[in-house]
């Protein structure tokens, strides 16, 4: 259910509604817009909607038939925007962040980072904590990892994304990285989303492989219930009968989210791909589809790359791709922080 504020409402009134839903047992969640202040009364008890109806500075109550309700344009119909270091990431903004699939070395994240920096990247992204699907791939140097990209990525004033793999890693994520990532394989980890909906920092929540957009949209409900609003939705692909390709990248999802929620949506077109050559006119082709942010594996040697070699671009590929990218912005009214 949404209260819909009349313009101008006071914040006595405002408040005076948060504490009614309260009462009712429900949680309330405030969005504060342009024009009016829309609160959620999200939870399972039954609630009359003539209990909101009269209240001081309500203009309308409205029972929203989705699932989600948090995440939907419904509660807040601006953009989400989320800005880590500068670079931004919805509302006409095109946010980039690249770096290797798996932490290796210092003296890889060295390499890759110098480089970034220099083409104005602000994220850099590295795995820590690897879900292989076999147990005999390198599942990555753990805390380890974790430390090596943050020296580096302080070095050249970089923000980090990784992945958290459990409950019990939060703790030490918080201490390393800007973004925390769910991998696709935990995007039904509902224990997992509980705990990160308390956190204070940005999740990115990767579609599942076999998801529907729904059930993607859901996870991030999760999120957003508990109380962390800066949600990142990342499409890499999902599992299809196709074969050529890792997985079958589905950039129908992003007109499709961009209609129904006010998440900004990146895209992956490494995973989303599997093959080198397919990521630069997948990431073109997903900027001219609306994204709002494109996350790319780069390494400085792929062809020596413990993990994902072969879906990983060269610098100097990146580079030229970043200059491709900022042509095709401005078309599609998207705007890029380079």
């Amino acid at each position: 259910m949404l209260i819909v504020m009349r313009h101008g409402a006071s914040e006595q009134q405002i408040n005076n509604v948060v504490e009614v839903i309260k009462k009712k047992g429900r949680d309330a969640h405030v969005s504060t817009g342009d024009v009016h202040t829309v609160i959620g009364a999200v939870g399972a008890k039954p609630v009359d909607p003539r209990d909101f109806e009269l209240l001081d500075g309500v203009k309308e109550v409205l029972k929203i038939s989705s699932s989600y309700k948090l995440v939907s344009r419904i509660f807040k119909p601006e953009d989400t925007i989320i800005d880590v270091k500068g670079e931004k990431f919805g509302g006409g903004n095109i946010g980039l962040i690249a770096g290797p699939c798996t932490i290796e070395s210092e003296e890889q994240i060295e390499a890759a980072a110098s480089k970034l920096a220099s083409y104005g990247v602000k994220i850099i992204r590295g795995g820590a904590f690897k879900p292989r699907t076999s147990p005999y791939s390198f599942q990555g140097l753990g805390e380890e990892g974790l430390k090596i990209i943050r020296k580096v990525a302080d070095k050249y004033n970089l923000a980090v994304t990784s992945e958290v793999m459990e409950i019990s890693q939060i703790p030490m994520f918080l201490k390393y990285v800007d973004i925390l990532q769910v991998g696709a394989r935990n995007m039904q980890n509902f224990n997992l989303l509980k705990e990160l909906s308390h956190i204070n920092k940005p999740v990115m929540i990767k579609r599942g492989l076999s998801a529907t957009i729904e059930e993607w949209l859901m996870a991030a409900e999760y999120i957003l219930s508990g109380g962390n609003m800066e949600v990142i939705l990342c499409e890499r692909g999902i599992r299809t009968f196709e074969r050529a390709t890792r997985n079958t990248l589905d950039l129908c999802s992003i007109p499709v989210v961009k209609k129904v929620s006010h998440l900004p949506i990146i895209i992956d077109p490494s995973h989303g791909t599997g093959l080198r050559d397919k990521v630069v006119p997948m990431s073109l082709a997903s900027v001219a589809a609306g994204c709002d942010g494109l996350m790319i594996e780069v390494h400085d040697n792929p062809d020596c790359a413990l993990c994902d070699g072969a879906q990983s671009l060269y610098p100097e590929q990146y580079k030229d791709l970043m200059e491709k990218l900022a042509k095709i912005a401005p078309v599609v009214d998207k705007k890029m922080n380079y």
